[in-house]
């Protein structure tokens, strides 16, 4: 029953999601709707027992590239946040509306039940083996490919990923006049 509704919720946010960010036109509405679709994919990682990857898809996707777009949304376009209410009224920016707070209702109650989901692998995975358990914990045997069998294309991705900063450090870096 616990999977079920996990899945149905996190379906439900994905394309939710997905369409939410199509559909908008405010780029940072579009950027949060990206994270709700995110943290649902996550879910649906979590209801099919690939549970490393659900971790890595909330610490990569939505603990860095989303914040990372935000933080560059902000940074670049600080006139296009306020609407033309506030403008001329003279109000503070609000916090959101009914809408907004519905959906970050449900992608709390997802991302809540998708780290239960998580932490109960984690749990089943060290406690005694039983007979109901059908989907085993893939993070050690994803760690022992990692180590073993391909040290060499995750070592090769690191120098790549290291390479890609430095050259993103020296293109971003003041040039001197």
């Amino acid at each position: 029953m616990f999977a079920q509704l996990l899945f149905a919720m996190s379906a439900l946010l994905t394309v939710g999601g997905a369409i939410a960010v199509v559909v908008t036109k405010n780029i940072m509405h579009s950027c949060i709707f990206l994270l709700a679709c995110l943290i649902g994919v996550a879910g649906l990682y979590a209801t099919l027992g690939a549970d490393f990857v659900a971790v890595t898809q909330i610490m990569v996707y939505v603990g860095g590239i989303v914040i990372l777009m935000l933080f560059a949304v902000m940074l670049t376009g600080g006139k296009d946040f306020v609407s033309r209410a506030q403008n001329l009224l003279g109000l503070a920016p609000s916090m959101g509306n009914k809408w907004t707070f519905s959906i970050a209702i449900l992608v709390s109650i997802v991302f809540l039940l998708t780290n239960i989901s998580l932490i109960g692998n984690i749990v089943r995975s060290h406690a005694p083996k039983t007979f109901g358990n059908d989907y085993p914990s893939t993070v050690s045997q994803i760690g022992h490919l990692l180590v073993k069998d391909h040290v060499l294309a995750f070592e090769l991705s690191s120098v790549l990923l290291l390479g890609a900063l430095v050259g993103a450090a020296i293109i971003a870096r003041p040039r001197k006049q």
